[in-house]
C-alpha cells in the first residue's frame, strides 16, 4: 500500500516532551504552528500540570502536559495549510470567509470572489504584565534610620532592655559571637529576635532597631536567605503602619517586591506574577495544624504554628492583600493572631 504523505509527516506524542522548534498541528486540525518558547505550569502539588507554548505566530496554546498532540516534521512555515492525517478527524466546516491579500483570486470554473478557508484558531491570550515594580529611591531609604552602634550592640542593647526574656537572651547569645550578612541561620536569627521582640514583649521599638539590619540588605537571588529578610521587612512595615509612619512603611512595602523585577524576560516575568497572584490568593495559614494542636491540647504547638500565620498574613499584609483577603480582613486577623500567641 502506498503511504501517503499525512502519514509520513505527522507523528503523536505527548506535550510534555514538546521542545522549541517543533511544529504543532493546531486544534484547527489543518494549520502548524512553529513552537518558541515552551513552560510547564505545576499544580498544588509540585507537578508539572500543563504545558504553555508560546508560538512563533504570536500567542499561547495551552495542553496538559499528558495530551497526545500531532507534531509535524518537514514544516517551515510558522503557520501552514497541511493535508489532513487520516487518523485525524475532519475540522469543522470553514466559519468565515476571508479575502485574499491581493482583493479577489479565480475559483476554478467560477469568476472572481471570495476565498473560502478555515476559521482561525482561538488562542488563549496571554496572561497580563506585571505591574513595574520599582525599588526605592535614596530619598526614601533615607527614611529608614542606620543603625545606633555595631550590629552586635544594637542586639546587646535589645537584651539589656529585657534581661528576663529568654528567649531574647538565647538569639542574642548566638548573635553576639558576630553578626554574619551572608549567613542563613544568622540572618534567620535577626529576624527572629525582631520577632520576639515585638510578638512577645511588645517592644516596637527595640524590635525595629533589630529588623532594620536586615531590612536594608539588597536581594541576592538566595530564597533562603531572603525568606528572613521578607518576614523582617513585613514586620517593620507592620510596625511603622501602626505608629502612623505611613512613607517609612511604604519603602518596606517596597523592598519586599524587590525580587518581583529580577526576570528581565517579558514571558517568564508573566507567568511568574500568576504563579505569585496565585499563591497570594490561596497562603497556608496553617488552619489544619492549628486545628490538631488545639484537638490535642497541645499549647506549645498551636503557638507555634500561629507564629507561622502570623508571618504569612503579615507579609500579605505589607504586599498589599491579595483578591481572596481584603486589607480590613487581613488587620482583623493580624490582631487576632497578635492577641492568640501573646495570652
Amino acid at each position: 500500500m502506498t503511504e501517503s504523505p499525512a502519514a509520513r509527516h505527522h507523528r503523536e506524542q505527548q506535550a510534555g516532551s514538546l521542545t522549541t522548534g517543533s511544529h504543532i498541528l493546531l486544534p484547527d486540525g489543518r494549520r502548524t504552528a512553529e513552537i518558541d518558547q515552551v513552560e510547564l505550569e505545576h499544580d498544588d502539588f509540585g507537578s508539572p500540570a500543563l504545558v504553555l507554548a508560546s508560538l512563533s505566530g504570536g500567542g499561547t496554546l495551552r495542553v496538559a502536559i499528558g495530551t497526545m498532540v500531532t507534531v509535524v516534521d518537514g514544516a517551515h512555515d510558522d503557520i501552514t495549510q497541511l493535508p489532513l492525517p487520516a487518523d485525524l478527524p475532519e475540522a469543522a466546516p470553514p466559519a468565515e470567509t476571508l479575502m485574499p491579500r491581493n482583493g479577489a483570486q479565480e475559483q476554478p470554473g467560477a469568476g472572481t470572489g471570495p476565498l473560502n478557508v478555515a476559521p482561525a484558531v482561538v488562542v488563549p491570550p496571554l496572561p497580563p504584565a506585571p505591574p513595574a515594580v520599582t525599588g526605592p529611591g535614596e530619598e526614601e531609604l533615607a527614611l529608614i534610620p542606620a543603625p545606633d552602634g555595631t550590629p552586635e550592640s544594637v542586639v546587646e542593647a535589645a537584651a539589656e532592655a529585657h534581661p528576663d526574656a529568654e528567649g531574647v537572651l538565647l538569639l542574642a547569645d548566638r548573635l553576639s559571637k558576630g553578626v554574619n550578612f551572608k549567613s542563613g541561620s544568622c540572618l534567620k536569627d535577626l529576624s527572629d529576635l525582631a520577632h520576639e521582640l515585638f510578638i512577645t514583649l511588645k517592644d516596637a521599638d527595640g524590635a525595629l532597631s533589630v529588623a532594620d539590619l536586615i531590612t536594608v540588605l539588597p536581594y541576592d537571588g538566595n530564597p533562603g536567605r531572603w525568606t528572613s529578610v521578607e518576614a523582617a521587612l513585613a514586620l517593620a512595615s507592620y510596625i511603622c503602619r501602626q505608629d502612623g509612619q505611613d512613607e517609612r512603611a511604604e519603602v518596606y512595602e517596597k523592598l519586599i517586591r524587590t525580587p518581583e523585577n529580577q526576570e528581565t524576560d517579558a514571558f517568564k516575568a508573566r507567568m511568574a506574577a500568576k504563579v505569585r497572584q496565585r499563591s497570594l490568593n490561596e497562603p497556608n495559614l496553617y488552619d489544619k495544624e492549628i486545628f490538631r494542636s488545639i484537638d490535642n491540647s497541645n499549647h506549645d504547638a498551636e503557638r507555634e504554628w500561629r507564629l507561622l500565620r502570623l508571618e504569612s498574613l503579615l507579609f500579605l499584609r505589607a504586599h498589599g492583600g491579595s483578591e481572596t483577603i481584603g486589607m480590613s480582613e487581613l488587620e482583623r486577623r493580624i490582631s487576632n493572631e497578635l492577641e492568640a500567641v501573646r495570652s
